[in-house]
């Protein structure tokens, strides 16, 4: 058969389901069905373009009536997740009935849809009470339009385990996402029988230890992003043993002292899973691997797999040691993390920072990145900070951009040097013969601080961005990376 008279129908199912599958499941529904040919029809109605439909960013009103009107109706006992916005909730979960729906994804979520439609008076609710038992939300409320995060948690946190009876995974994620405040209400607060995996950001870590009071008694799962952790000796947590708690995520966004707060980690003596990314100040020693091990790991018999970066800032004057990497890196292959690895970077003469992370790198952020910094890839950084007491050369960038091959966020940040970058790379004699260093996926470029104060036109020089991204060079710090670094 030539080529030529190879048609569609000619393929088998294997390889049509092939094709199919490089379209979006709801371009496959809306453009087989119903075209007169029974075998795409029954092609397009598997569990496979039907279990899974994705409605944001879909602007085609029509698309979205034929969907209501004639598509859903038909498939309707195979949907068991839907994605949407807001805007298309009741126009999508009212068309029918979906008696395998469980899951359900809210883009562009805010406040109000909880105080709309997380009610007894919603149209939604016996969708919501019975059927949903696996809830993502992704936030778009700012700080701005948020009252209290007291009040956030009472009307929005509380109010989903409230309302949504069979709730077992709840997720909750956003560029901003209002952290969990739970100091001073009532202990039924945020309580729940069922749920078993829960994400979300919280206020302090104190949150997260009354989060751990016994109210979510069947928590298998919990990965949680911490604000703030502070000193609070006054409090007094439930410290007995987590015995269903499996696997436990900790990530802080800023600097702390309270390191001792983190040995409330000892009472997860269940854990199998454990994922830290803490940043500690205001210690005369560094943390180490054996830190780790007596601190926290000798308390978890049952842990197989450890995912860690842990950062220690320090004044040089403080210590009462020689910092030796060679010495960091033994007291990791001591508690047979053979593979992690550490980067010691001086800020100014007398500050550094002291980094040990497990391999591959798991995180997307990663700060405190200098001149020196191991020949490895970072396939899941984003964002990332780099200072260091010396300027950067050019060479120092091309191992940036193939060492982060996914950057969208730069910041160079330097306080002592007069100079961000050395000024014979920059030299009119030298800079011609660089090449431009191009980072794909790029979208911020900001020199938060450099005595020099030209420090980011020279940067821009050869720091190079797809055109259809945005180079934004800023010379004052932002705020995430304010934060980050304090």
């Amino acid at each position: 058969m030539s080529r030529s008279n190879i048609h569609l129908l000619d393929l088998p199912n294997e390889v049509l389901f092939i094709i199919l599958r490089k379209l979006t499941n709801i371009d496959v529904l809306y453009s087989l069905l119903d075209i007169n040919n029974g075998r795409l029809d029954i092609l397009a109605q598997d569990k496979i373009f039907t279990n899974i439909l994705n409605f944001v960013d879909i602007d085609n009103i029509s698309l979205i009536d034929r969907f209501c009107i004639d598509i859903l109706p038909r498939i309707h006992h195979n949907v068991k997740y839907i994605i949407l916005e807001p805007v298309l909730m009741e126009h999508i979960l009212l068309a029918t009935v979906y008696p395998n729906l469980t899951e359900l994804k809210i883009f562009n979520f805010e406040q109000q849809i909880a105080l709309k439609y997380f009610t007894d008076e919603s149209s939604l609710r016996s969708i919501f009470r019975q059927q949903i038992t696996n809830l993502i939300l992704v936030n778009n409320d700012t700080n701005e339009s948020i009252s209290s995060l007291k009040d956030y948690t009472k009307n929005v946190y509380a109010n989903i385990l409230n309302f949504f009876k069979n709730l077992k995974h709840l997720t909750i994620i956003g560029p901003y996402v209002p952290g969990l405040s739970l100091c001073n209400l009532p202990s039924t607060t945020f309580y729940s029988s069922n749920l078993t995996h829960l994400c979300i950001n919280m206020a302090t870590f104190d949150d997260c230890l009354y989060l751990l009071d016994g109210r979510l008694k069947r928590l298998t799962t919990f990965n949680v992003t911490v604000y703030s952790i502070n000193n609070s000796s006054t409090i007094v947590h439930n410290m007995d043993k987590l015995p269903n708690l499996k696997c436990f995520s900790l990530e802080t966004l800023f600097r702390f002292q309270q390191y001792d707060q983190i040995l409330s980690l000892r009472r997860m003596s269940y854990l199998e899973s454990l994922a830290l990314y803490v940043c500690v100040k205001g210690r005369n020693r560094i943390i180490d691997g054996s830190c780790v091990q007596n601190d926290i790991l000798v308390y978890m018999p049952q842990l197989h797999s450890f995912t860690f970066y842990i950062n220690t800032s320090i004044d040089t004057r403080d210590l009462s040691y020689n910092l030796s990497r060679e010495n960091i890196q033994q007291t990791l292959v001591n508690i047979g993390q053979q593979n992690a690895t550490s980067i010691i970077n001086y800020h100014t003469t007398y500050a550094v920072a002291c980094s040990i992370f497990s391999l591959p790198f798991a995180f997307d952020y990663l700060e405190d990145v200098g001149n020196i910094f191991p020949n490895i890839v970072f396939s899941y950084v984003k964002c990332l900070l780099v200072q260091d007491n010396d300027a950067f050369r050019h060479e120092f960038f091309v191992r940036i951009a193939q060492s982060f091959p996914l950057l969208e966020y730069l910041r160079i940040f330097n306080i002592e040097s007069q100079l961000l970058v050395d000024p014979l790379t920059l030299s009119s004699d030298h800079s011609q013969s660089y090449s431009m260093v191009e980072y794909l996926h790029l979208t911020s470029l900001d020199v938060g601080y450099s005595q020099g104060g030209n420090g980011g036109l020279e940067v821009q020089k050869y720091v190079k961005v797809r055109k259809s991204r945005l180079l934004e060079v800023a010379q004052s710090t932002t705020q995430v990376a304010q934060s980050r670094n304090k």
